[in-house]
């Protein structure tokens, strides 16, 4: 690889992990709000204190985490702050191996990622230490999924590339409708003398 794809490559990692702050940042703010207005119930009854803004707040916290770790690891190129953000990648993944026969939803995620990628594990059939599922290949050297991931990935990334911006034009028209609408009401307002 050149220098100037490694540079391009540092910069799109460093939008990715940026655009998912701003996600988690608005995560974040809408479970904020959430939990200063309070007309939002808990989610379980015996479970009081799992509200859907503690959820939020929660989530947006752990993901702002993660991103800010990737954007300061690609924008400083700190080998330290991306394997940081590579660890906890693996350690939540392996984290939902161990919950795979307890919960139906990892259960049926871990199901659809191996049939779609045809990979099993994280790095292979060694992770499933009890029973090797049936969404896995019978192949024994199959190859783990977070390597097949990575694979599908890099082999996807102009349409992924596409779509992400698609998404951020659409987004970025939404709020300009809604400033020019605000602008006319504001006007429409002062007119009318309201």
């Amino acid at each position: 690889m050149g220098m100037s794809s490694l540079k391009l490559l540092k910069y799109v990692l460093f939008f990715f992990n940026l655009l998912f702050w701003f996600s988690g940042c608005c995560i974040l703010g809408f479970g904020i709000y959430l939990l200063t207005h309070n007309n939002v119930g808990a989610l379980f009854h015996s479970l009081p204190s799992l509200t859907l803004g503690n959820v939020l707040v929660i989530v947006g916290s752990i993901i702002m985490v993660v991103a800010f770790l990737g954007c300061m690891g690609s924008i400083k190129e700190n080998k330290c702050l991306l394997m940081s953000l590579r660890k906890s990648v693996a350690d939540g993944l392996t984290d939902s191996i161990q919950r795979y026969h307890s919960d139906n939803s990892t259960k049926a995620a871990w199901d659809t990622i191996q049939s779609f990628l045809q990979c099993c594990g994280i790095n292979g059939t060694r992770d499933w230490t009890t029973v090797i599922p049936a969404s896995c290949p019978s192949d024994p050297q199959v190859k783990g999924c977070y390597e097949k991931g990575i694979m599908w990935f890099e082999s996807n990334f102009l349409y992924i590339g596409i779509i992400t911006i698609c998404v951020c034009v659409i987004q970025v028209l939404g709020m300009s409708f809604a400033l020019t609408l605000n602008c006319q009401i504001d006007k429409t307002s002062q007119s009318l003398g309201l």
